[in-house]
């Protein structure tokens, strides 16, 4: 038969068990806190390319309806103004351009930005299609 221990050895267990327990639940809190700031930068870097991939999609568009790669300089103005406008769907801190047609006639666009959360030194993020009409 085994010796109970006494009451007066036990004191002070139950508030070890209590604060090791709020110890590993502040630890679970900071890790969901965690990768809840992490769901939502990448929540937005997803909207900044969707952005980026529909303001190239409209100088595109604008190319195949006037069925021509060579736009007037007014509308490509238009357009790199709008990529910059980040108030008007555009992107921040973003430039639009358009390459020269090359030898099979076709451009490269590219949006690039750098969203305010990334520094410099990680450099811009780019979206780039090729456009080449029949």
């Amino acid at each position: 038969m085994t010796s109970r221990p006494s009451p007066r050895r036990l004191r002070g267990v139950s508030l070890v068990e209590v604060m090791v327990s709020l110890l590993i639940l502040s630890v679970g809190v900071l890790g969901l806190a965690a990768l809840q700031a992490r769901a939502l930068q990448q929540g937005t870097d997803a909207e900044d390319r969707l952005r980026a991939a529909l303001l190239a999609e409209r100088i595109t568009t604008e190319m195949w309806l006037r069925g021509t790669v060579s736009l007037p300089a007014g509308v490509v103005s238009d357009w790199q103004s709008r990529v910059q406008d980040s108030s008007a769907a555009g992107l921040p801190n973003a430039t639009g351009t358009i390459s020269s047609p090359d030898a099979l006639g076709g451009v490269t666009v590219t949006v690039r930005w750098r969203p305010p959360s990334r520094s410099a030194s990680l450099g811009l993020l780019q979206y780039q299609t090729r456009v080449a009409l029949p």
